[in-house]
């Protein structure tokens, strides 16, 4: 996730990282987490869900492999954890972000093999539900139109970037093997992924919208509407 010339941590945990306890104790915690997603996604499946749920999986895919400059010597790339809950639900949202980990791990060495229940739990557990959580929370001011639904993408986006750089920090402490002490991991994740989160926030507030624009019947955060969400006039209230 961030690349500079001082370090190399980076949101997709290498191999080594952390030790090998703490790398099966997440990786635990990561089977079971995307085993209650399993059971509880069959209740969000439709023929809605279903369709773009693979069509978000492979766009998060592509544009993880896009990096945007954040500081002199140091990039990021979308997590995807709040587009994805947004757009799908946290449930499906979680299992499409856990796909794209583990193909990434397997096909690209983005991501170590001993530390993907890590990253699993980072970016396709924690993120996603953080996401979700935020996302509903605003849910009434994306439901008042194309403004507040581009806000209320850009807060969960934002936010669950944080959390999930936190959550690396937390793994970290309990197990680092990395050399380099809690301060400095702590400060440089936070920090950049601060900086990244408003990068984050963009690109999905910026794909929320164009989902709306075409066909806001997809988008799971406004199911349940009264009313179809208004995208295309002008004078919508704020």
């Amino acid at each position: 996730m961030v690349s500079t010339s001082e370090a190399t941590l980076a949101m997709h945990m290498s191999d080594g990282l952390v030790n090998a306890p703490t790398a099966v104790g997440f990786g635990l915690v990561a089977i079971v987490g995307l085993a209650i997603a399993v059971q509880r996604a069959r209740a969000d499946l439709d023929d809605r869900t279903a369709p773009m749920a693979g069509l978000v999986t492979a766009f998060v895919f592509a544009v993880q492999m896009i990096n945007f400059p954040i500081l002199p010597g140091a990039s990021g790339h979308l997590l995807g954890g709040a587009l994805v809950a947004i757009l799908v639900g946290p449930w499906v949202g979680s299992l499409c972000i856990a796909i794209v980990l583990v193909v990434q791990a397997l096909l690209f060495a983005d991501g170590g093999l001993t530390t993907l229940g890590t990253n699993i739990v980072n970016m396709a557990l924690v993120g996603v539900l953080v996401g979700h959580v935020v996302a509903t929370a605003m849910r009434p001011i994306a439901r008042r139109g194309r403004a507040g639904l581009a806000s209320t993408a850009f807060v969960a986006a934002l936010v669950n970037t944080v959390v999930a750089s936190l959550a690396f920090v937390l793994e970290y402490a309990i197990g680092g093997a990395g050399g380099a002490s809690l301060g400095t991991v702590a400060a440089l994740m936070v920090g950049l992924h601060t900086l990244i989160g408003v990068g984050e926030g963009v690109i999905t507030a910026a794909t929320v919208g164009a989902v709306a624009a075409v066909r806001p019947d997809l988008i799971y955060l406004l199911r349940g509407r009264p009313v179809p969400l208004e995208v295309r006039g002008a004078g919508e209230p704020a």
